[in-house]
């Protein structure tokens, strides 16, 4: 086991939605408490990492972790719209200042999926008056917590919308082709997209749903972040995120700023080259005139996805596949680094890399071969400056509740207690311990 340099950032990552608990001002939330939710079960508590950020920054720091990749809950920030929390605001200043005095330095997510309930209500991501609004929140947080802040990611997953929408287009056409094609395929198209997804529910449930999304955001659409995106939509957020980036330089220059991309490895098989670079392009290409001048960008890699003459192809037969349908291949995020850096020439961070499974050796095999991978690009010049691994805690992985387990720590959610898996000492074993 070869350890990173000592400048070489090793941490976890979480979401706040994920982890805080009782994020009541957000459009997550309003879905999750409904009667017709595709949601299997509510946040309500999570692991409540809001007053328990103390132990859980400890327990990194003690592991040999340096890093600590965490985002700042909007609804939080900002419940009504133009009125600002103090009180939450304090919050995440003492997040920011807990992660100093401890030596983990903080990497801040301004937008991880969740938002406001009251930006949904005015359209949400395919509003042309959203941009404004997220840039003003990030120059409030600039201004407020900035000082405490020197990299950045503006937008977790600003993609993920474009495959979501990807993703429902198939699951519907395979549902109007036959009833059981579409029973048979649904965990399978589900572990086509990194993020923890209820499509049969979520199709189940549309009558019911619209009714309620009506009575709760005034539309029986919302349009929230991770809801499928038209281009119009997919333009809305890249202007988010450069009216933010703005506001950054403006009021913060010596703060690093990016976002952050959730790419699968596009392997292409016998014929399906023009497949797969279509897939690349959706995926990565076409955002590059949005973020060429960002200082880094973000990876988020989970595994891999082969390409045929007629688009995407099923998990090889016997293939090892996780809890989220994922095929365990550590080797894909090697393999994303190296085609990423082909044409984006800033830093790159590892903002997500990670397995959801129940055998915490197989997590430290992942870890390990995934490490392997970005050590190797970096040994071929690729500025890789750190890793996060998702996730540092047992969370609540969104549509799917809290059967995913993804975290480097385990949880007893009944007393919020902890328990530190192998799988995190191992990680902080690559770690310098200069820092």
């Amino acid at each position: 086991m070869e350890q990173f340099r000592s400048d070489f950032l090793i941490g976890a990552a979480t979401a706040a939605h994920q982890v805080e608990g009782n994020n009541i001002h957000s459009d997550c939330w309003a879905m999750e408490q409904m009667k017709h939710s595709s949601y299997t079960e509510p946040s309500l508590d999570a692991v409540d990492h809001y007053h328990h950020y103390e132990e859980d920054i400890r327990m990194m720091k003690e592991a040999g972790l340096n890093a600590y990749r965490f985002s700042i809950e909007w609804a939080r920030i900002e419940p009504e719209e133009g009125k600002f929390d103090e009180t939450e605001t304090e919050h995440y200043r003492q997040v920011l200042k807990c992660c100093h005095e401890t030596g983990i330095r903080p990497v801040v997510t301004l937008h991880h999926f969740s938002s406001p309930a009251w930006l949904i209500k005015k359209g949400g991501w395919e509003a042309q008056s959203t941009p404004g609004d997220f840039a003003r929140y990030t120059r409030y947080l600039m201004e407020e917590l900035g000082s405490q802040m020197s990299v950045v990611c503006t937008i977790n997953e600003a993609n993920m919308g474009i495959q979501v929408a990807a993703i429902a287009k198939r699951y519907m056409m395979q549902m109007k082709a036959a009833a059981s094609a579409a029973i048979a395929s649904e965990d399978e198209n589900e572990g086509k997209v990194q993020l923890g997804m209820n499509l049969s529910k979520m199709m189940e449930n549309r009558r019911e749903a619209a009714a309620e999304n009506e009575a709760v955001f005034g539309t029986p659409q919302p349009q929230v972040f991770t809801s499928p995106r038209t281009p119009e939509g997919d333009a809305i957020i890249m202007k988010a995120h450069r009216m933010a980036k703005a506001v950054i330089r403006e009021v913060c220059p010596d703060i690093k700023v990016g976002l952050t991309l959730s790419l699968h490895d596009i392997q292409a098989s016998d014929g399906g080259q023009e497949k797969a670079g279509q897939e690349w392009d959706e995926e990565f290409l076409h955002y590059l005139p949005s973020i060429q001048d960002d200082d880094f960008l973000g990876v988020q890699n989970y595994t891999r996805s082969q390409i045929g003459p007629d688009g995407q192809l099923p998990v090889p037969a016997g293939a090892e596949m996780t809890q989220m349908q994922y095929e365990f291949y550590p080797e894909a995020l090697g393999h994303v680094i190296r085609r990423v850096s082909e044409k984006f020439h800033g830093d790159i961070y590892v903002t997500e890399n990670g397995i959801a499974t129940a055998d915490d050796e197989r997590r430290i095999v992942f870890i390990d071969r995934a490490l392997k991978g970005v050590q190797k690009c970096m040994a071929e010049g690729i500025p890789v400056k750190g890793y996060f691994y998702w996730s540092l805690l047992d969370n609540f992985e969104w549509q799917k509740g809290f059967s995913m387990t993804f975290g480097l720590i385990a949880v007893d959610r009944a007393a919020q207690k902890r328990f530190p898996k192998k799988s995190l000492t191992c990680l902080g074993s690559y770690s310098s311990r200069e820092n």
